[in-house]
């Protein structure tokens, strides 16, 4: 058999090769194909205004983002415009903005500061080809054990910890901190040196981006169907304003601090290398404190990282793609592909880890956006500004910077989901604090690790120890019991094993007494491992001991076939029909038994013939006739046939 492995695994990867890089494959890997054939004017115009909304809000916040993830802003440019690019040609959910977000600029931060920038580009890279190898290798599917309650804790601890460390650029502070109660602490350390210029501009700036988001929601600046051409113009600006308030903001604040540089009263941005970068390989080596690392030392100063984040990318981007595919059927593994390549080249232009953005995709939806060529409009304005407005951005605020991210994660604490959560199912409240505090107090990527393994542990828990319903079902008079009806809720594979066998068997010797029919429902048991096919071995023969009749009933034929291993005289049904047939059987057995009984009673106190003895046993024999017609079922009278025999002996 090993000899044949290397040849069939050689066989399976040409046949992948020749699979992927098939017409068929290629086209469906490249959804613009599809749309480009059919793309006019109406969707050009749209593709135009939403490009320029979402470059508006896109410029501001990755130069915001730059900050968070530690590095200066014109990193967070780098960053903006490839994913657009890439998104166009391999898109498949024409709303999605691929760029920095929040999330995964603090988590470049927690990974990238001791290396800087060339450890940022190199996340970026080996992001992009984990998420490639997960798509390649059908991972996705791996997301799916993280639960929404962890999800909305991540965020909303996420949000809170990237918000805490922007209160000192707010109020003008500069010190170093690690986690968010030593930022605290610090904050209120150094409170006395607190920059009133830098603090009455961050505040006023957070109200007026609060009281801009508000515009566009007004009554007053919705177009409706009998507005002029003038009013539907000026509602179109109302709205652009909305759209674009990061943008107008941070321009004012720049245009202040240039007209009084004289006598600066901010702390400004500072130097912003001007120009597009250059377009080139990572740096797979780097120098840090004067000494060289290689590539295995970054990998292994990195850690948990080269996990943490494509997982994290992959969960926003295809949880953004189901919020707005608007019905259809996502192909996750299509948005995976792009993400990855999103990633692997925008490390060529010295990009940092990018996915999709809640906030710009909204804000493309919103703006009427027909195809994902809105993204390369979004990509024109960033190189545009890095190539000729990059030696303005050093007057940029730090305070109005840090405005623009306190505004932007405000909303991204989800504490309306505590009280549908409870109400859904209060044991879920368990992973959803357990998350969000581990995520706050100590690291954010642990705090989402924590969550998981809380989660798979509930899973486990109630794998291992389903619910099973047990109740008795009546004979048609109402008032005897025809047999036990026992109910496992989930399926039966190795970690349940023993307790259903346990509860099968308390049903067994308490609720039917020791004699009465056991009826095992297999309606939920969709397949089962080895060990719990010999737990149920293990079960009809404790039942056998007893000699109790147990019935396995509604088995698939999988179940069927799972048991064919065991004693051929198992009492298996599919349908009803053949229940009702087969307790009929049991029944007949009983009283076949009963009469026998009744016959050796009869025998022992009135000291009647052997003749007499073997009329009534020959009648009660008579009875097992119904069942002729029933190979199997017939079986379970036989038992009782031998009983009289004996007698008679």
């Amino acid at each position: 058999m090993l000899d044949h492995w290397p040849r069939t695994t050689s066989k399976y990867l040409k046949r992948e090769g020749r699979r992927f890089c098939s017409k068929e494959t290629l086209l469906k890997r490249l959804p613009i194909t599809t749309w480009l054939p059919k793309y006019d004017l109406e969707c050009l115009e749209g593709d135009i205004v939403a490009g320029c909304a979402v470059g508006l809000t896109l410029i501001p916040q990755s130069m915001a983002y730059a900050a968070v993830a530690g590095l200066t802003p014109n990193y967070g440019l780098y960053s903006a415009f490839m994913g657009c690019l890439v998104y166009v040609i391999m898109g498949t959910c024409k709303e999605i903005s691929i760029g920095p977000t929040a999330i995964n600029a603090l988590m470049t931060y927690e990974y990238s500061r001791s290396g800087g920038p060339e450890y940022a580009v190199l996340l970026c890279f080996l992001n992009g080809l984990i998420i490639l190898a997960a798509a390649m290798c059908n991972l996705g599917f791996l997301i799916n054990f993280i639960s929404r309650p962890v999800i909305c804790a991540f965020t909303s601890a996420a949000a809170i910890t990237i918000a805490s460390t922007q209160i000192k650029g707010l109020f003008g502070l500069s010190f170093k901190s690690n986690g968010i109660l030593d930022t605290y602490v610090k904050i209120f350390q150094n409170i006395g040196d607190t920059r009133w210029q830098d603090l009455t501009l961050g505040l006023s700036t957070i109200v007026v981006l609060l009281l801009m988001k508000r515009l566009k929601d007004m009554k007053a600046a919705k177009v409706r169907a009998g507005d002029t051409l003038g009013t539907r113009m000026w509602k179109k600006v109302v709205f652009l304003v909305s759209i674009g308030r990061n943008a107008i903001v941070v321009i004012i604040g720049l245009v202040t601090a240039y007209l009084l540089d004289d006598h600066q009263p901010f702390i400004i941005t500072g130097e912003v290398v001007p120009g597009l970068p250059a377009v080139r390989l990572p740096q797979f080596t780097a120098v840090v404190n004067g000494t060289t690392l290689s590539f295995g030392d970054i990998l292994e100063d990195i850690g948990s990282g080269v996990a943490i984040i494509p997982i994290l990318s992959i969960l926003g981007t295809v949880a953004i793609a189901n919020a707005f595919c608007g019905g259809k059927t996502l192909d996750a593994k299509q948005e995976m592909y792009a993400l990855g390549f999103c990633n692997l080249l925008g490390s060529f232009v010295q990009s940092m880890p990018v996915t999709g953005s809640f906030s710009r995709t909204a804000v493309n939806a919103t703006s009427g956006v027909k195809t994902t060529a809105g993204g390369i409009i979004t990509s024109v304005l960033v190189m545009l500004a890095l190539a000729f407005l990059t030696s303005h951005f050093k007057f940029i605020p730090k305070a109005s910077l840090s405005a623009v991210i306190m505004c932007a994660v405000l909303f991204m604490v989800e504490y309306e989901m505590v009280a549908p959560i409870w109400r859904a199912r209060r044991l879920d409240q368990l992973p959803l604090w357990v998350t969000f505090l581990a995520c706050l107090f100590w690291k954010v990527e642990y705090g989402i690790l924590v969550g998981v393994a809380v989660d798979l542990a509930l899973l486990l828990y109630s794998s291992a120890i389903p619910k099973i319903n047990v109740s008795t079902i009546k004979k048609e008079d109402g008032v005897k019991a025809a047999y036990v009806l026992v109910e496992p809720c989930t399926g039966l594979f190795f970690p349940s094993v023993d307790y259903v066998r346990a509860a099968v068997n308390k049903a067994g010797i308490s609720t039917a007494e020791g004699s009465l029919t056991v009826v095992l429902d297999c309606c939920h048991l969709t397949g089962l491992d080895f060990t719990a096919v010999k737990g149920i071995e293990g079960l009809c023969s404790d039942f056998q001991k007893r000699q109790q009749p147990l019935i396995l009933a509604n088995a698939s034929p999988n179940i069927k076939k799972s048991l064919a291993c065991l004693d051929p005289h198992i009492k298996i049904t599919s349908t009803p029909e053949e229940l009702h047939s087969l307790l009929r059987c049991v029944s007949l057995r009983n009283e076949v038994t009963a009469t026998c009984d009744q016959s050796a009673a009869v025998s022992a106190r009135d000291g009647c013939s052997h003749n007499t003895q073997q009329q009534l046993c020959n009648g009660a024999q008579q009875q097992c006739s119904v069942c002729n017609g029933a190979q199997q079922q017939c079986r379970v009278c036989n038992g009782a046939q031998q009983h009289c025999r004996d007698l008679q002996r």
